[in-house]
């Protein structure tokens, strides 16, 4: 097969939450990547991944992650590696939309365990 471009114009679209969408950009046996929009004021559920190790980047925004209790600020050129095991929380405080890379190895479908609230 011939690998051909990919973004949010012809990936696999998902709503998630109450108002957040996903793509998927890569669905491979051992990785997957996601693009997610999170508008503003949205929050995902705390939770943790049995086997996934993930990594967020943030695209455009500002992506607040609550990780084991621990509150990280990233701005659009960062990003965070979380351990699977790690609970944690991803949640837009502004006002405008928040454009991240989710990068999960293996796939994180099917790994999530929800997680007790835990911010500090």
């Amino acid at each position: 097969m011939i690998p051909m471009p990919i973004s949010v114009e012809n990936a696999d679209h998902y709503p998630w939450g109450s108002s957040c969408d996903g793509w998927h950009l890569v669905r491979a046996a051992g990785m997957s990547v996601i693009q997610e929009r999170m508008p503003g004021g949205a929050v995902e559920t705390r939770h943790w991944h049995a086997r996934a190790i993930q990594f967020f980047y943030v695209l455009t925004g500002t992506l607040v992650v609550e990780v084991e209790g621990w509150r990280h600020e990233l701005i659009a050129g960062t990003g965070i590696e979380l351990p699977s095991g790690t609970a944690h929380q991803a949640r837009n405080e502004g006002s405008s939309d928040t454009t991240f890379l989710v990068i999960s190895c293996p796939p994180h479908q099917g790994d999530r365990r929800d997680a007790p609230s835990g911010e500090s």
